[in-house]
């Protein structure tokens, strides 16, 4: 088989048929497969998804749910020589996979490759930040990059040399850390110049994302990441590139200034460095309310990196156990 898309969901009964029928007209042409892997949707995703010609596997213990053992579950049911991560709510472009392939295929020195990216929703303040990143940062436009998030079509066989797609441990972040492990190794990673998909991420508001990624865990991510990497030949790579690393780290060394600032009576300099980061983000980012909100953000990053650190962690390579509900299955 030449290509599976692995489409990870949860809950997203209002995205989920669009993101199928994309997948399996993009797949058409190759002769491929379209693996959707179900991390416990207690709304009507699955029931959506078994009325298309698609395998359907349900992670077995929902206290295992988060973004890597999602987008695991999905490489560890997939069948194709090359292999495409798709979140649930992403619509892929139909001649991606074509001009992917042909991409891979003449460049037997790269591990994968993405495309284009077109943000949909940037009402919140999160998102309007990443529609910002991916208009003019270096990793979101064509040519040889540190990683691909967001998706990319990746060569099974280089997966597989480094153990697995995704540590099952980490609740985001799990591209990248894909990114470290296959650059470690020698291999590189690219973006072409063709529409790969459309996101429509999250409609919440900043805050409330920032409070979800709290309850969820996916705020300790970059923690995670860092743990998982400790003692790995990856782990220079994750120290340089890791950017909310290296903003926790900042944070951190910020609240103990602060603290120190204020146990010794320099009250005048407590505010001044108090405020600085706000104003160096306001202007960062362009307007106070964006500033605001990424101080905000750096806050919940550096609380995150320590208790990251702190989770125990499931071994990356250990299979994760499934359900089969795939139309026709029991």
């Amino acid at each position: 088989m030449k290509v599976t898309v692995g489409i990870k969901a949860l809950n997203e009964e209002a995205n989920i048929a669009v993101a199928l029928k994309s997948a399996l007209v993009a797949v058409a042409p190759l002769g491929g497969e379209v693996v959707l892997a179900d991390s416990g949707s207690t709304d009507r995703t699955v029931e959506i998804a078994r009325s298309y010609p698609v395998r359907i596997v349900q992670l077995a213990n929902r206290d295992e749910r988060c973004c890597g053992a999602g987008a695991q579950l999905a490489f560890q049911h997939a069948q194709g020589e090359f292999f495409y991560l798709l979140d649930g709510d992403m619509v892929l472009d139909p001649g991606f996979l074509i001009a992917g392939v042909a991409y891979l295929e003449n460049n037997p020195e790269v591990a994968a490759v993405g495309g284009l990216v077109c943000e949909r929703n940037t009402e919140g303040q999160e998102f309007q930040i990443r529609a910002n990143s991916v208009r003019a940062g270096r990793d979101w436009q064509p040519g040889v990059v540190d990683r691909l998030d967001c998706g990319g079509l990746y060569r099974a066989s280089a997966v597989r040399e480094v153990g697995y797609f995704a540590d099952r441990n980490l609740h985001a972040f799990e591209e990248f850390e894909l990114a470290a492990r296959l650059q470690a190794r020698g291999w590189k990673l690219a973006r072409i110049n063709a529409p790969a998909i459309d996101h429509f991420g999250h409609t919440a508001g900043g805050y409330s994302l920032l409070m979800r990624r709290i309850r969820s865990g996916y705020s300790g991510a970059s923690g995670e990441v860092l743990r998982g990497a400790i003692g790995q030949r990856h782990l220079p790579i994750v120290l340089r590139r890791l950017g909310h690393i290296r903003n926790g780290l900042v944070v951190i060394a910020w609240w103990l200034l602060l603290l120190g600032l204020l146990v010794t009576g320099h009250f005048l300099v407590f505010l001044a460095v108090l405020l600085a980061p706000l104003a160096f983000l306001t202007i960062r980012r362009g307007s106070p309310s964006l500033g605001l909100y990424s101080l905000a953000a750096w806050n919940v990053t550096a609380m995150g990196l320590i208790s990251g650190l702190l989770r125990p962690r499931a071994a990356p390579t250990r299979p994760l156990a499934a359900i089969d509900l795939s139309p026709g299955s029991r």
